[in-house]
């Protein structure tokens, strides 16, 4: 299966932006003469500003424009020397003033980003830990790397997910000192807030537990003194709460400051902060312009400037409770976001907004799970009441055009989004009259020649196979032993398939995807708790299979809607299994898909490389070396030909219960060393049924008498091999003894009876799988780089995944 990689991140970022970049919402310049802030101008056209930071306007106050242009006449441009020597003249007076906000210790930072990365490692300290909403801002995440060498575990949870953070706390309770959980205190995507209180209840009940708070988009537009949600909520701070306000955004200057009660703390922070120390200190125009902003905070001017917003905002909120706009959280935050599920459809309605004379931002992954795209906008002071209803009339109006442009629509939206659906619908009734679609339970329901004509010779999903597997993973004591399997066929309207596959439902570890290392520690856990960190996931193919497991007609001039079709029924069947996942599996690396995929809501991500070898024309062993690489040919003479001596190679059919029982077991060795790929176990069913199916063989390695010090013949190696339609020889996978793995090289020589098996039998085809492709490439196999396409239904499973290790050192201790 797949791994997500760091190039996987930073190649799907990059493929985002890009796209958004084209679609004309994304790195665009202003080209204003002058800024007032309540308008903006973007490709030669006056816009609304609906996208502003600012949202008390201050950043256009006069008061702070004169202190800034004042300080650069009699200090200059900058102050070019470290904070541990000296510190601006101004720093004095703006300190002050922001101790008297918060009454409560501070320090001033060049911005929050580098703030973050001065503190998070220097209140940290090595025998603590980190909890962190997966949802808080990249700047905290980005800083909790610099905890990953010195062994400080660092684990995500979902977004506000109390229950799975108190579980984390307390299972760190007994062996770390400090358990830091760090969160937003207004998230700055869809404007919806920390629970406070009830992170106050777990800090009032675990003496361990302190609070991280990074509040930038809750500052001076709430709270007494402009300081903040966090702070407003909890009146005041408690020694164990860290909190992150900022001197930009609302508060209209640059800079960021951190309020800390615990004065030991802060000492230790402002001694020796990282870039506190080494940084350059913020401009002399900057820290004036701040000053002036402070005085306004600690006047009563800040709250008729409140009162000015929160008016706008209620307007606005009103505006928007008279239409059916997919509002994603509602309350009295200045940030506002309307899904529009897909990116491609994001793209559409922002441009639509823009030519109506609005300026709005676009939310797009990683800020958001690609599926959650939307329209982020704020409101200010700036906006006056008509423009902001003009706003929502032309959401109105151009939102269902918008969805209908990308064929989608609001329940589809909302099912993305988990929000109530307007109305019952259903895929069919989207359905072109020109294309039908069959959906069935079974593969018995499809006729065996029709299904092997298009999805036949490959892996063990041919009928037969398929007929297998339902058999198999049914009617099982455990849960990740029962699968549900999902066939679907879209034809057009003279009964020519455009495509056809399968899905399966089943329990996946969340962590199959991921690093092994993160694996390694999940299985401790799952000591404990067996289900621990598992998902069911909607998956085309099986866990079982691998290969081209959808046929595409795409030459079809009706390709594209039938794929959209598809995708909606098994959207459909994903919200209705709540499955928490959708993975399309095993496309060809270069595919002309990968647009399309993404712009649907799906991220692509490398999977281990397939494994095929078709060179079978040979008939003995010297043929079969000239067939290979002068390297392959080397590593044949001196790893598996002077072993094969030592094997007795046996093929067998119809094993014994006794001899299944020992296979069982060699496959249960592997499967528990490969974390690569960590899955479930396989129910001992499977191996009973195999034995029993004409189309299943064992080859199995036993070493020679005299090579053999045991008491008991037993094999030390076994290969499970499916004959697909006396076409494909599919060895599937694999069971080893590893006492003996170096010694006699297993699996190696196992490889190679495998082919030599394969051609006795006149296969014209080797499925080798997946894994391990430098080891088959080396026996003859070509290699083919695939890839998979994930729609998860947030980020937490992606970012487990491999740790989105630009983003967070994922530590499971």
């Amino acid at each position: 299966m797949a791994k997500f990689k760091h190039n996987d991140f930073l190649d799907t970022v990059d493929e985002v932006f890009t796209d958004a970049k084209k679609s004309g919402v994304l790195h665009l310049y202003s080209e204003d003469d002058a800024f007032t802030g309540r308008n903006i101008r973007i490709g030669n056209r006056d816009l609304y500003h609906f996208g502003t930071t600012g949202y008390l306007g201050l950043e256009q106050d006069p008061r702070l424009k004169k202190a800034a242009i004042q300080a650069i006449e009699n200090y200059g441009t900058q102050f070019p020397l470290s904070k541990s020597y000296v510190s601006f003249v101004l720093y004095k007076s703006l300190e002050e003033r922001l101790n008297q906000m918060y009454g409560n210790p501070i320090v001033v930072t060049k911005n929050s980003t580098l703030g973050h990365i001065g503190v998070i490692p220097c209140v940290v300290r090595d025998e603590d830990a980190v909890i962190i909403d997966h949802q808080a801002h990249w700047s905290m995440h980005n800083a909790c790397q610099l905890l990953k060498p010195r062994g400080i575990p660092v684990e995500l949870i979902r977004h506000n997910n109390l229950n799975m953070l108190e579980d984390k706390i307390k299972e760190m309770q007994t062996t770390k000192n400090r358990i830091w959980y760090m969160a937003d205190g207004i998230y700055s995507m869809y404007g919806d807030c920390a629970p406070i209180s009830d992170l106050m209840y777990l800090y009032n009940k675990y003496n361990q537990f302190h609070l991280y708070f990074d509040d930038v988009h809750g500052m001076s537009w709430i709270g007494k003194n402009g300081t903040g949600y966090v702070l407003d909520q909890l009146k005041t701070l408690p020694e164990r709460v860290l909190l992150f306000g900022t001197l930009s955004k609302s508060f209209g200057a640059s800079g960021a400051v951190l309020v800390c009660a615990d004065v030991d703390m802060h000492r230790r922070i402002k001694t020796f902060g990282g870039p506190l120390t080494f940084s350059a200190q913020l401009e002399p125009a900057s820290v004036a312009a701040a000053i002036a902003s402070a005085d306004i905070h600690l006047s009563d001017e800040i709250y008729r400037m409140q009162d000015e917003l929160a008016d706008n905002i209620s307007y606005f909120n009103s505006l928007l409770s008279q239409t059916d706009l997919p509002l994603i959280e509602k309350n009295n935050c200045p940030v506002f976001y309307i899904g529009t599920g897909m990116p491609v459809t994001g793209y559409n309605f922002v441009n639509r907004l823009m030519n109506e004379g609005f300026f709005v931002n676009l939310g797009i992954y990683p800020g958001v799970p690609v599926k959650n795209t939307g329209v982020r906008l704020t409101i200010s002071r700036h906006n006056r009441r008509a423009e902001m209803k003009a706003l929502v009339e032309a959401m109105v109006h151009h939102y269902p055009k918008a969805l209908e442009d990308t064929g989608t629509n609001e329940n589809k939206v909302r099912r993305a989004f988990h929000l109530p659906l307007q109305e019952k619908d259903s895929p069919a009734e989207t359905l072109p009259k020109n294309l039908t679609i069959e959906h069935q339970r079974s593969i018995w329901s499809l006729k065996k020649e029709f299904w092997n004509e298009y999805m036949g010779k490959q892996s063990v999903f041919d009928w037969d196979g398929l007929a297998f597997l339902e058999e198999v993973f049914t009617m099982n004591e455990k849960q990740e032993h029962n699968w549900a399997f999902h066939y679907f066929v879209i034809k057009d309207q003279q009964g020519d398939p455009l495509l056809i596959t399968f899905f399966c439902v089943a329990l996946w570890k969340d962590d199959m995807l991921a690093p092994a290392a993160v694996s390694l520690q999940l299985e401790e856990k799952r000591k404990q708790n067996p289900y621990h960190l598992t998902s069911n996931v909607t998956g085309m193919g099986c866990l079982f299979t691998e290969g081209q497991h959808c046929f595409m007609n795409q030459g079809h001039p009706l390709f594209n809607e039938g794929l959209k079709i598809l995708l909606d029924h098994v959207e459909v069947l994903d919200v209705k299994l709540n499955t928490s996942m959708i993975v399309l599996r095993d496309f060809l690396q270069d595919n002309p898909l990968n647009e399309f995929f993404h712009n649907h809501g799906f991220l692509k991500v490398d999977m281990p490389e397939a494994c095929v070898m078709e060179n079978l024309k040979w008939n003995n062993q010297e043929e079969y070396l000239a067939s290979l690489s002068a390297r392959s040919r080397k590593h044949f003479k001196a790893d598996i030909q002077p072993y094969e001596g030592f094997y007795e190679i046996v093929c067998k059919g119809n094993p014994a219960e006794s001899e299944i029982d020992v296979f069982y077991e060699l496959y249960e060795n592997v499967r528990m060393k490969n974390l690569d790929l960590n899955t479930f176990s396989f129910p001992r069913k499977l191996f009973s049924k195999m034995s029993e199916h004409p189309q299943w063989e064992f080859i199995i390695a036993y070493l020679k008498p005299e090579y053999d010090i045991r008491e008991q013949r037993i094999p030390i190696g076994v290969m499970f091999c499916y004959k697909n339609m006396g076409h494909t020889y599919v060895p599937s996978f694999i069971g080893m003894d590893y006492s003996y793995i170096q010694e006699y090289q297993i699996y190696r020589q196992l490889l190679y009876q495998t082919i030599k098996r394969a051609r006795s039998l006149n296969f014209t085809k080797i499925d080798f799988g997946m894994t391990a492709a430098f080891e088959k490439r080396k026996v003859g196999a070509t290699i083919i780089p695939k890839v998979a396409y994930v729609q998860a239904k947030d980020n937490f499973t992606l970012e487990l995944i491999g740790g989105m290790q630009n983003k967070i050192p994922v530590s499971t201790h």
